[in-house]
């Protein structure tokens, strides 16, 4: 089994990179494993060199393990790569500012061991297929972990401003940014259709589509979300909830335990459902502002429809 690590030589943490590349040379020498490592050169080079590989292994009907080494964003270019074929397993050693997508399987910590990860197994997961259109143009692609509209969106936004400042890394930035953003309050109008018929129309404050359960560096925003269970869990928080009510309720919502708090079950801010397929349409006319595993663009609208066990993901031993 070919065994290929894909890494951006341009990301500026040069001095890790060569670290993880001495790891990578050491842990599949001592284990006699075939592999090869290949440096992205371009934005978007990396998702087309994967499934350039993906369609050659799967030709001559070899295995093949590909491993991404930075965030959830270089998840999301893996499993868009390689997405489709059989004969592969995808995993990531962590080197992004979140890493959440790992979350649902063992601490990021679990996935920095390079031997472990070569001796690993792996595990089916779904994915979220999406069909986003903005101004007549059509994007279809794939999510891993989680979809973030509004304020959400809005965190993950000012989250990419806050962690370059001296002191703000991770979670620590993202909490920073949460309350930053809430300052500010701007909400999201929608239409929104679900599957069994159900319409939502107006304002909300965030719409969390998920996969995966973390966000924001380890926040269990999506508790109930599970990685392999054929279902996108959609938790919409509505416009109604005050700044006091978030803030009251934030701590519990770090840790996944806000959906039976007496304020949610009684005020009736937040409804939680778990979805096969559903769409959203934008009733403003900038759009959608939609962060996907990290990545942010304005839409239009967009459908969301679970892919069951569409790719196979590398779990380390012992995890």
């Amino acid at each position: 089994m070919k065994n290929i690590f894909i890494l951006n030589p341009y990301s500026g943490r040069k001095k890790t990179d060569n670290r993880i590349l001495k790891e990578i040379r050491d842990a599949s020498g001592e284990l006699g494993m075939d592999f090869e490592i290949y440096f992205t050169k371009s934005r978007g080079d990396g998702e087309e060199y994967i499934r350039r590989i993906c369609r050659e292994y799967n030709e001559k009907d070899e295995s093949l393990r590909i491993y991404g080494v930075g965030g959830d964003g270089t998840v999301n270019e893996v499993a868009n790569g390689a997405v489709g074929f059989d004969n592969v397993e995808v995993g990531i050693i962590p080197m992004g500012t979140g890493n959440d997508y790992l979350r649902n399987f063992g601490s990021p910590s679990d996935f920095l061991n390079i031997r472990k990860q070569l001796l690993g197994e792996s595990r089916a997961s779904d994915l979220i297929k999406y069909r986003a259109e903005y101004r007549g143009e059509v994007t279809d692609r794939y999510c891993a972990n989680m979809f973030n509209i509004g304020f959400d969106c809005n965190v993950v936004d000012m989250t990419d401003k806050v962690k370059n400042l001296p002191g703000f890394s991770g979670s620590t930035a993202y909490l920073a940014s949460v309350f930053i953003v809430l300052g500010r309050k701007r909400e999201t109008d929608l239409h929104i259709e679900f599957d069994n018929g159900d319409v939502r129309d107006g304002k909300v404050l965030l719409i969390s589509v998920a996969n995966g359960c973390f966000c924001g560096g380890g926040i269990k925003g999506v508790p109930k979300a599970v990685t392999d269970d054929g279902l996108m869990d959609v938790s919409i928080v509505r416009s109604g909830v005050t700044r006091s009510q978030f803030v009251r309720l934030f701590p519990k919502y770090k840790k996944g335990t806000h959906l039976n708090d007496r304020l949610v079950l009684e005020k009736d801010i937040l409804e939680y459902r778990q979805e096969r397929r559903f769409k959203l349409v934008s009733k403003i006319p900038e759009g959608i502002r939609l962060c996907v595993d990290g990545e942010i663009s304005s839409q239009d609208s967009v459908e969301f429809e679970v892919e069951e066990k569409a790719i196979r993901f590398i779990v380390p031993k012992g995890v």
